[in-house]
C-alpha cells in the first residue's frame, strides 16, 4: 500500500481533484489485489495473460482473475494505474512491457509476465505461492 501511495504522489500531475481520483484508483487496486492469495489483472484476448493464468492453474493455484477489458472505464483506469506500478521493461519507451498481466501474490506486487516466468524458472515462484497460502503441498 505504501508503494502505491508513493506511486500516486510521483504520478499525479496536479490538482486536488485529479490527485483524489488517482488515489481512489490505487486504493481500489490495493483492495482487489489483497482480496485473494493470488490475483491476476488480465485482458481476455492477451496471449501473455493466458500463459500466466495457465501456469498458475497448472501449479494448482486458483487465482482471482480480473479481465480489465471487460470492466469498461474502470478497467482502463486500473490498467493505467498498474502500468505505473510496473518498472519499465527493457528498451523502455519503444517496446515497453505491456501493462497486463500483472500478478499480486499475498497482496504484494509480483510483477508482469517476465517476472512471473523468471520466478518460475529460478524456483522461487512455488515458495512464494506457499507463503501466500495459495499452495499447501
Amino acid at each position: 500500500m505504501l508503494r502505491m501511495q508513493q506511486q500516486v504522489e510521483g504520478v499525479v500531475g496536479g490538482g486536488i481533484v485529479a490527485e483524489a481520483e488517482e488515489a481512489a484508483v490505487y486504493e481500489r487496486v490495493a483492495r482487489m489485489a489483497s482480496g485473494n492469495a493470488v490475483v491476476v489483472f488480465s485482458a481476455s484476448g492477451c496471449c501473455m495473460c493466458h500463459v500466466v493464468k495457465r501456469l498458475l492453474l497448472g501449479l494448482g493455484v486458483g487465482p482471482t482473475v480480473y479481465e480489465l477489458d471487460q470492466m469498461g472505464g474502470a478497467g482502463r483506469e486500473i490498467q493505467a494505474a498498474l502500468a505505473q506500478l510496473l518498472p519499465p521493461g527493457p528498451g523502455a519507451g519503444h517496446h515497453q512491457q505491456p501493462p497486463v498481466p500483472v500478478v499480486f501474490v499475498g497482496g504484494r506486487l509480483l510483477g508482469g509476465v517476465e517476472k512471473v516466468m523468471a520466478c518460475h524458472i529460478n524456483g522461487t515462484l512455488v515458495p512464494l505461492l506457499k507463503d501466500a497460502g495459495a499452495l499447501w503441498l
